[in-house]
Order: structure tokens, then sequence, then C-alpha cells
């Protein structure tokens, strides 16, 4: 399969095992009433991929039904753990982990429930070790609070559930090139990225000129309990987002995300970017 074949949101790529792995939200079970499952889809060389394997099928009594989101894979201590969004009728939106031995799956429950706030719509939890202890970096919705906020949380080791209190990063409505007459403002999938002279940054999805894209933002000390400080720049504008940074086997640094951000007709882009003078470009 082609790119242009794949219909997914929120695309993400892991290299393990001298593979590529992708996943991605359902473009067609994004916006519906159920949801059934998440997908794999496998490369060797970025450009040929598999059909969509199933890695995980919400078992029976699963607490959530529908807008399975955002899966993100990390590895962690020997195993894979899938941070994925999930609600329900009755339940908020939250971000579950799930498990398994391998990157092609089965996932299946590992944390009890969401390890966001349960009184909180929360959603786009990624994974980051900082001074060695586990985080999860995740949105506070912007359908609950209307300006969306971005938050960090301490993991226990076993990575089942939140450590002490969420620790708040920014909000959505914060950066120069926000439109500041709009009444709500959205966070969308952040993700974290260490330059080589150690800097922590965020790429994060927001909307610039009605259209998705792909803004940055910085900690000044390296480290979750850092000062934030956006960039003036956007790195994508072009309506396309809820990206991720990897490294090919190559070592080549590459953006995926998608776009355009319209359903269904999202599909997976995937861009060179270089690091200069400690922050990224697109080449």
């Amino acid at each position: 399969m082609n790119f242009k074949d794949i219909n997914i949101r929120d695309p993400f790529v892991l290299l393990a095992d001298g593979k590529y792995y992708m996943y991605g939200t359902r473009g067609s079970e994004a916006w519906t009433d159920k949801s059934t499952g998440l997908d794999v889809y496998i490369s060797e060389d970025l450009e040929n991929w598999s059909e969509a394997k199933e890695v995980f099928t919400p078992p029976e009594n699963f607490w959530a039904n529908k807008n399975f989101w955002a899966p993100e894979v990390h590895f962690y201590k020997d195993k894979y753990y899938m941070f994925v969004s999930f609600i329900s009728d009755t339940r908020l939106r939250g971000t579950q982990i799930l498990v398994s031995e391998k990157p092609d799956g089965p996932f299946v429950p590992h944390s009890d429930g969401p390890v966001t706030p349960e009184s909180w719509q929360c959603l786009d939890g990624t994974f980051l070790v900082d001074n060695g202890k586990p985080y999860m970096i995740f949105c506070h919705e912007w359908v609950q609070v209307k300006d969306g906020e971005v938050w960090a949380v301490e993991l226990t080791e076993d990575l089942k559930s939140a450590k002490g209190e969420p620790i708040y990063l920014f909000k959505a409505s914060e950066p120069c090139w926000v439109d500041k007459t709009r009444e709500t403002f959205v966070t969308d999938g952040p993700f974290a990225y260490r330059t080589e002279n150690g800097r922590l940054l965020l790429i994060w999805s927001s909307f610039f000129n009605h259209e998705y894209c792909q803004a940055m933002i910085y900690s000044d000390n390296g480290h979750i309990d850092g000062n934030w400080t956006h960039d003036t720049r956007l790195l994508f504008e072009k309506n396309g987002g809820h990206g991720m940074i990897f490294r090919t086997k190559e070592n080549e640094l590459k953006l995926i995300l998608h776009s355009p951000n319209e359903n269904p007709l999202e599909r997976p882009v995937l861009f060179d970017i270089k690091e200069e003078n400690d922050t990224l470009y697109i080449r």
C-alpha cells in the first residue's frame, strides 16, 4: 500500500526490529458513534506498506465505545506501551495505556482506565522519560475549558497510573500567531523532541488562519518543569498536523502528520526535517 491508500489521522511511526510500524486513528471510525479497534501498517522502506493489521480489539465490557484516537506506541523496559484516547457515552474522554510484547500487538489494557484526571476531558497522551522519570504529556481539551491546555503528569514506574498532581505547561491562546478573537482555542497532539544540545521542545497542533497547523514550544531548562516559550514560527501551516518526529534506519530526521485535516480525505504525509540552531525546520 501507498500513503494515498491509507486513511488514518494522527499518524505515529515506531522503528523496531528493522521495520517501521505506523499507527493512527482509523479515518473510517474517527467521528462515528462506534469504534471497533486500532491498526498497524508495517513497512521496510517507508514507501510500501502492508495492509492494515488490527492490533487492539476492545475486550468484552471495555469501558469505551467510540473515538479510539491517536494511538502512540513507545518501547519502555522491554515492552511496547500504547497510549490511546477513548470516550464512552457515560465517561469523559481520557488517555489509557495498553501493553504488548510486540510492536504489532496484540495490545491489551494495562492501566485501569484512563491515567488522565477523571473529571477532565483529555486526549492525546504522549510519553517522555525526563530525568529518569516517566511522564505523560496530554491535552485538557478545549471542549471542556474553551482555551485548550497542555499538561504533564508523572507516571508510576510500571506505567499503570498517574503519580502526583498534573503539571501545567501552556494554553492554546498564548502564541503570537493565534487569532485572539476566537471563542475557542485548540491544543492537539503534543510530541516531545530533544535536540542534540539537550533542548526540550514540543510540537503540537492548533489552528492558524482557520487551517490546522503544527506549532513548537520550548522549555527553558530542558525539562518538563521549565518555563515554556512559544516559537513565533510555525513548523507547518498548510492544513495538516497532529505530527510526530522519528529517525529512519539511516538516522535521517522525519516529520509525519496527517493532511488535509478533513474526513475522509486525511492521509499520512512525510517530510524531511533538519535540526538547526536548537530548533527544527522542514527541508
